[in-house]
């Protein structure tokens, strides 16, 4: 038996998976131990269990959209600055692609509880749990704290983000300063593809553009963006542009950078925001996204600076399709004249099912 045979025959009795919503993402959690260790096979597994490609993902878990069709797996993490290690995986809804260049803040939120309730993870002794998680994506370290009285994660609250109907637990999630600067290239801005853009990361790689340069307002629905060809055509362009400058290399298959489209804040926040993600317009924006456009627009010069309503504190009101996220940013420049920065958000998670998924037999 070929070894695309046996990847495909593998798993009969199927697989633990549990479900969770993290943020405004919701995506399907393993152990690393329960899914292959080679990247192809593991790929090829995620394809089949989340249904793709398939527009509607009917033959698997995947919801048909980019924010539904996410895989997290999790294990014990053998660095001594980390408690837990986290792989991110995109997987494509009608493209049978699998990208691990990028993390996903929002699915950030739910590795901490899942990781106690795997038993991964002790639960603290006084009702709170702090877990130091490493993005294996980008080799960051994140610090998570949750709620877990009585030993157990407790997804229940009166915290709301916008993007998620009702309330649940809040879950503070804080990324240090990295040890890359702010601005990659080193500019505030440059021109790509004809347009004035910047390129950010902090924490996700992201071209800020200004709206106006592409010929929208930034208040489209992203529905329209989507179907607007020739802003789709452009907005890719920037896009493959800006890969290799961010060190990415060729990212016609991969999911960064993002291309986030910015305008005037029209309801009390800090900048408008439409984000790219980058097929299709992400129905809000994701934590990492708005810690990169938070800051970003704090430096003189770049793309966004001037159209922001800069608070004079590092609290941000990051405008988007759903409503607002609120990102804490602190943004310094360093003696070498480098930019660097640090984020908090308050996020939310809540475990929808804990069972056994079964793989489609083949595609």
């Amino acid at each position: 038996m070929g070894a695309d045979e046996t990847a495909r025959s593998a798993h009969p009795e199927g697989i633990r998976c549990m479900l969770l919503r993290g943020g405004t993402s919701k995506g399907a959690f393993f152990l690393a131990s329960d899914v292959p260790a080679d990247p192809e096979e593991r790929d090829d597994l995620m394809l089949r269990l989340l249904g793709s490609p398939d527009p509607r993902q009917i033959d698997g878990l995947g919801g048909g959209h980019p924010l539904t069709s996410k895989a997290a797996i999790v294990s014990v993490s053998e660095d001594r600055d980390a408690d837990l290690d986290y792989l991110f995986l995109q997987v494509g809804v009608d493209r049978a692609t699998v990208g691990a260049a990028q993390t996903c803040g929002n699915l950030l939120a739910a590795v901490g509880p899942f990781a106690v309730e795997r038993g991964l993870l002790p639960a603290g002794v006084d009702g709170m749990t702090t877990a130091r998680i490493r993005l294996r994506n980008t080799g960051g370290v994140a610090t998570a704290t949750f709620a877990t009285p009585a030993g157990i994660s407790d997804y229940d609250g009166d915290v709301a983000i916008d993007g998620v109907p009702g309330t649940a637990g809040a879950i503070e999630l804080r990324l240090g300063a990295g040890a890359g600067p702010v601005l990659p290239t080193g500019l505030a801005a440059q021109e790509l593809a004809g347009r004035r853009v910047t390129l950010v990361d902090n924490g996700m790689p992201v071209v800020l553009v200004d709206a106006a340069s592409l010929g929208v307002s930034g208040d489209e629905d992203p529905g329209a963006l989507e179907a607007d060809a020739r802003l789709c055509a452009a907005v890719e362009e920037i896009r493959r542009e800006a890969g290799p400058l961010f060190g990415l290399g060729d990212v016609r298959e991969q999911t960064v950078p993002k291309v986030v489209l910015l305008s005037p804040p029209r309801h009390g926040g800090t900048i408008s925001t439409q984000a790219f993600i980058p097929f299709r317009v992400h129905a809000s924006i994701g934590v990492l996204m708005a810690a990169s456009v938070a800051a970003g627009i704090r430096i003189p010069g770049a793309v966004g600076h001037d159209l922001a309503r800069l608070p004079a504190g590092p609290e941000h009101d990051i405008e988007h399709p759903a409503g607002v996220l609120r990102t804490r940013v602190d943004v310094s420049r360093g003696d070498d004249g480098a930019w660097r920065a640090s984020s908090r958000s308050m996020r939310t998670a809540r475990k929808i099912f804990d069972g056994i998924v079964f793989p489609r037999p083949r595609r």
